[in-house]
C-alpha cells in the first residue's frame, strides 16, 4: 500500500473546534478534490463539522489521472472483496489521525462515499471499534466475499445508521445494488434508509445532496 493519505480540508464554518468530522471517499479514477465541494454545500447545515477528502492511495490503473482505493479489472468476481480488505488499513490509520487532529471520538465521525468510495465506507465503517455517527453511500455497493450478507456478520463491530442514495439510470453500478445492499444491511440489524434519484445516472443530483446533508445533520444532532 502506498504512503499515508492526504487531501483537501474545510474547517468548521462556525469557527472554533470541530464538533464533528465528515470524511469523503471518492470514486475510482477521481481524487479528493472531486467531493470536497459537497462539504462547502453542506457547511450551512453542518456549521460545526470539519470536512476532509483524502486522495486514494494508488494511481488509477485504467486512467491517465486520478486515484483508486483498489484495482479493478472487472473480470475477477472477488477483486472488490480483496480490494476493500487491502485498502482498509491505510484508511483506518487516516481516520484515527484525523479524529486525533480534531480531538474527537469515533462517534463524531461520518463517512461519505461515492461509488468505490461507498464500498470502502461501508467496509471500514461497519468494522470500527466505535460506531460512526453515520455512513452515507452514493452510487455504490456492499462488498461481500460471496452472495450471502451473513458471511460478514462475524467481522462486524459497529452498526451505525446508513443512508444509501443511487441514480435510477446508473449504468455503471446499476440501481439494483442499492436494494441488494439495503436488504443485506437490514438483515444484519444495521439501520438503513435509501433514496433513488429518478433519471439520474452514475452521479449525485441536488435531491440526493439534500437528503444526504439532512441525514448527517439528524445523526449528528444525537451526539451529546
Amino acid at each position: 500500500m502506498a504512503a499515508e493519505l492526504e487531501g483537501p480540508r474545510l474547517a468548521p464554518r462556525a469557527g472554533g473546534k470541530a464538533r464533528q468530522l465528515v470524511v469523503f471517499l471518492h470514486g475510482y479514477g477521481a481524487d479528493g478534490n472531486d467531493l470536497i465541494s459537497i462539504g462547502q454545500a453542506w457547511q450551512a447545515i453542518l456549521p460545526h463539522a470539519a470536512f476532509v477528502s483524502p486522495h486514494a492511495p494508488e494511481p488509477c490503473g485504467m486512467a491517465p489521472v486520478g486515484r483508486q482505493w483498489f484495482a479493478l479489472t472487472f473480470r475477477d468476481p472477488q477483486e472488490r472483496w480483496r480490494g476493500v480488505n487491502a485498502a482498509a488499513p491505510v484508511l483506518e490509520r487516516f481516520l484515527e489521525a484525523e479524529l486525533a487532529r480534531h480531538r474527537l471520538g469515533g462517534d463524531a465521525l461520518a463517512l461519505v462515499g461515492f461509488s468505490q468510495g461507498t464500498m470502502m465506507a461501508l467496509h471500514v465503517g461497519l468494522r470500527r471499534a466505535v460506531a460512526p455517527a453515520a455512513i452515507l453511500g452514493y452510487s455504490g455497493a456492499l462488498v461481500l466475499p460471496g452472495d450471502n450478507p451473513e458471511s460478514i456478520r462475524p467481522t462486524l463491530r459497529a452498526r451505525p445508521p446508513v443512508l444509501l442514495v443511487h441514480g435510477e439510470a446508473d449504468d455503471l453500478i446499476p440501481a439494483q445494488a442499492l436494494f441488494v445492499a439495503a436488504q443485506g444491511l437490514a438483515g444484519l440489524e444495521i439501520p438503513v434508509e435509501w433514496h433513488l434519484s429518478p433519471g439520474i445516472g452514475h452521479g449525485i443530483d441536488n435531491e440526493g445532496l439534500r437528503h444526504g446533508g439532512e441525514f448527517l445533520a439528524r445523526r449528528f444532532d444525537r451526539l451529546p
